[in-house]
Order: C-alpha cells, then sequence, then structure tokens
C-alpha cells in the first residue's frame, strides 16, 4: 500500500470527496463471506467495524435485522459520510459511530461478538509489525467471551506476527480479477481471529 495511508491528511483529503468506496471487493461479496459467521448470532449480537469509510457494509447489516452496531474510523469525515450512507438508506440513524484509531482504541465495558474490517489492517501495516500487534491488541480488549474478528486483507501474510494474541486461519481465499488469461494468480485473503487465551 502507499505509505501515505498512514497519514490523516490523506485520508481527510480523500474523504473530502469520497462518497462511497468498497476496498478489495464489493459489501455483498463480503456479506457472502460472513454469512456462516452471523448465522451463528442473534441480531442483538454486537458489532463493531474498523476503519468504515464509505463502505455500506453496514448497510447490508442492518438489513439483516443487526442495529448494535458500532462504526469507527479515526477520520471525523469518513464517521459523517458513514452515518449519511445509514441515512440515506433507511431515513434514520440508529448504529453507532465512533471517531476513534484502530490501533489504539478503548470503547469502556462495551463486548463485541464480531468485530470485521475490510483492508484497515493493510493499511495499518503500512509502517510495519507494531501497528498490527497493536491493532490486535485492542480488538482483543473489546471482544466478547468466544467473539471472533474477521479480517479481509490483500495480503497472505497480514497476521505473520510474532506476539499476536490470536490464533490465524485463512477462510477464504478470494480471486482477483485478471486483465488477460495469462496475468497470475492473486488473490485477496479473509482472515479468522480467536483470541488466544492463557
Amino acid at each position: 500500500m502507499p505509505p501515505e495511508y498512514q497519514s490523516k491528511d490523506y485520508w481527510h483529503a480523500r474523504f473530502g470527496h469520497e462518497t462511497s468506496f468498497e476496498w478489495l471487493v464489493p459489501s455483498a461479496d463480503f456479506l457472502q463471506i460472513l454469512d456462516p459467521f452471523l448465522a451463528r448470532l442473534p441480531t442483538t449480537a454486537k458489532i463493531l467495524q474498523l476503519g468504515c469509510g464509505t463502505s455500506d457494509i453496514h448497510c447490508r447489516l442492518r438489513q439483516r435485522g443487526y442495529q448494535h452496531i458500532t462504526n469507527m474510523d479515526y477520520e471525523p469525515l469518513a464517521i459523517g459520510r458513514s452515518r449519511d450512507i445509514e441515512n440515506r438508506v433507511f431515513g434514520d440513524s440508529v448504529m453507532s459511530y465512533v471517531v476513534a484509531d484502530a490501533t489504539d482504541f478503548d470503547l469502556g465495558e462495551t463486548k463485541f461478538d464480531l468485530v470485521i474490517d475490510k483492508s484497515t489492517a493493510d493499511a495499518v501495516a503500512c509502517t510495519g509489525s507494531p501497528p498490527v500487534i497493536s491493532m490486535s491488541k485492542a480488538v482483543k480488549r473489546c471482544l466478547a467471551e468466544d467473539g471472533i474478528w474477521l479480517s479481509l486483507s490483500f495480503s497472505a501474510y497480514r497476521y505473520d506476527h510474532d506476539g499476536m494474541p490470536f490464533s490465524v486461519q485463512v477462510i477464504n481465499k478470494i480471486p482477483t480479477p485478471k486483465m488477460k488469461e495469462t496475468d497470475p494468480d492473486i488473490f485477496h485473503y479473509c482472515y479468522l481471529l480467536r483470541p488466544i487465551t492463557v
């Protein structure tokens, strides 16, 4: 990823004009990957989306009956855009929106049954392993008992770091479109992360 992805100025400028963008795969495709895990959760489950940006995945989750969704981004303009998307789709806003850094956040006593991100960890990884470890520790702190983290990434090695407080499993490899038949196979990866208990 370009190094500017670590810059708040980059995201502020980008969200100044961007109103809708889906990282790596359309939200409907990501939802299909989430489906087996959502099937185990009641609609009262608490869901946290890290780096919500201008994706509409939160609205797709609400359409499934989930309303206890917290959308987090460290750029206030992204939070505003995300809330606007919900208002546009439903005519109101019932979800929570939080301005916070995915590598260092504290949402108090709230514990989440499911945490999701679409390439947020990729952006965090621009400066190396330490921010990814920090992000994983923050996620672990906010997970409910039996809670899980589902993370979509372009990297086959996104969570290959010493000190990860999670067991990590690739649950889906999504082939990317080819320009030519002879192009190499390139995939995006969906990870299932379960907290390691000590």
